[in-house]
């Protein structure tokens, strides 16, 4: 058994700034390389070491077994500061009482409420597109992800400046999250334009959900929406069986930040795919022409939206939103024959299994009908878009029926034309997304009288 000295160390480290610059600069190339040198590859960022999993199996062993590989490491010591202990950054002493707390709000006999409200709101947003004018999808989506999610979240019943500003410190902060991440621990406190702003948008995201809480509560009222059944397990601050109105908004905090920006990467990168190939798009009409006959989609239609479903499931292959995660080792462990001891920061790329040739037939293209019925146990157990094991996101299915639904609902009146000239660059940032994507809204359908 050796250690760690005995693990490869990627090329391209700078003195100070170890491996930053190819990350910055191209992220996904550099982390699918890594697997050439190694199942398990050692990376610096700044002073911090991590060692990066690249085979699928030990990242299975990790996702399985939370207790020693803890969520910790350079993500989530900023994940805590956005989310406070909300369920995606808790550590595991809390997170089995807080997964418990909330499961109840993700049973399946709240689906269908949850998404009626997405079909309507995703209905109404896309019906104030443009036909034949041009413009940058991903503020689009993330309005429509939004209206989508307060609906699912809130019952649609903020104020429209309330939700606004929502989206806006979402952005602000999902933006600055990554550069903050990479940064030395100095540099990400310095009084800087950016990390002010960033630093004004979290406080007042934080804010503005601590009151929306604190008003639901002293309503009492079942609005039958995500939030009312988070409060039917929350109890005072001093009650230990129930999660207190501080906790509640940490774990507002993680949804909120979490289900719009990961939706509306899945959403971007989808329509993306669909433009460069026609074929399959064609085939997405035919389905929800058939399924939906023109009018709003629904619950009930997500099992015949079977093509619908294999696309979202193929974009998070190609180009999962939770790109890159850490662990922290909390006592010495044994890892693909190397001692690794405890305070290890680990990490795993979901990008980096989705890619790898053995594990996936031309693993670059396009594919959703590697989906089919078909499909091996050994593709499946690759695929690891929400995780896995007891940290396994708590979302997975919430996210699969809003994706495929905002999907269909776009498909079933729009075209979505790409602006030639324009090149899709990815966006660096807590979720892997386009920068930008200019498209051109035609329209397919008329909106039913």
């Amino acid at each position: 058994m050796s250690g760690l000295g005995a693990i490869p160390t990627a090329p391209g480290k700078l003195p100070l700034l170890g491996h930053v610059v190819p990350l910055l600069r191209r992220p996904l190339p550099f982390l699918a390389s890594l697997p050439t040198y190694g199942d398990l590859v050692k990376v610096s960022l700044g002073p911090s070491r991590l060692v990066i999993i690249c085979d699928p199996d030990l990242t299975h062993h990790l996702l399985q077994d939370d207790r020693t590989y803890d969520k910790g490491g350079p993500l989530y010591k900023w994940l805590r500061e956005i989310m406070g202990n909300g369920l995606i950054p808790c550590q595991h002493d809390s997170h089995r009482r807080q997964r418990r707390l909330i499961q109840p709000a993700f049973r399946k006999a709240c689906f269908p409420g949850y998404a009626d409200a997405m079909a309507a709101e995703a209905y109404a947003a896309t019906g104030s597109w443009r036909s034949g004018i041009a413009v940058d999808l991903i503020p689009e989506i993330l309005a429509v992800t939004s209206k989508v999610f307060n609906a699912a979240l809130f019952s649609s019943t903020l104020p429209g400046e309330v939700c606004t500003q929502l989206v806006e410190d979402n952005l602000t902060i999902v933006g600055g999250f990554a550069r903050r991440m990479l940064m030395p621990p100095p540099l990400s406190r310095l009084p800087t334009r950016s990390n002010r702003s960033y630093e004004k948008a979290l406080s007042r995201l934080r804010h503005n959900l601590s009151v929306i809480v604190a008003k639901r509560r002293a309503e009492s009222a079942d609005q039958g929406d995500l939030l009312s059944a988070l409060l039917t397990a929350c109890g005072t601050d001093s009650d230990t069986d129930g999660l207190a109105d501080s906790e509640l908004v940490d774990e507002l905090v993680t949804f909120f930040l979490a289900g719009t920006e990961t939706t509306t990467a899945a959403l971007a990168w989808s329509l993306h795919l669909l433009s460069q190939h026609p074929d399959i798009e064609q085939r997405l009409y035919a389905e929800v022409d058939a399924v939906l006959g023109g009018t709003p989609a629904t619950y009930a239609d997500i099992p015949k939206l079977e093509l619908t479903c294999r696309i979202i499931t193929e974009t998070l292959r190609l180009y999962p939103p939770a790109w890159f995660s850490t662990r922290t080792v909390t006592t010495n462990a044994s890892l693909g024959g190397h001692t690794v001891p405890a305070g290890t920061s680990i990490a795993f790329s979901p990008f980096v299994i989705h890619h790898r040739s053995d594990l996936y037939d031309h693993p670059e293209t396009f594919d959703p009908d590697r989906w089919s019925s078909s499909s091996s146990a050994a593709t499946r157990k690759a695929h690891i878009p929400f995780g896995g094991g007891a940290r396994k996101c708590i979302g997975d299915t919430f996210a699969m029926i809003e994706s495929s639904l905002v999907l269909a609902t776009i498909a079933a009146r729009w075209r979505l034309e790409p602006v030639p000239g324009r090149r899709v660059r990815h966006h660096l940032g807590a979720v892997l997304r386009p920068r930008e994507l200019v498209m051109r809204p035609v329209l397919r359908r008329m909106n039913p009288e």
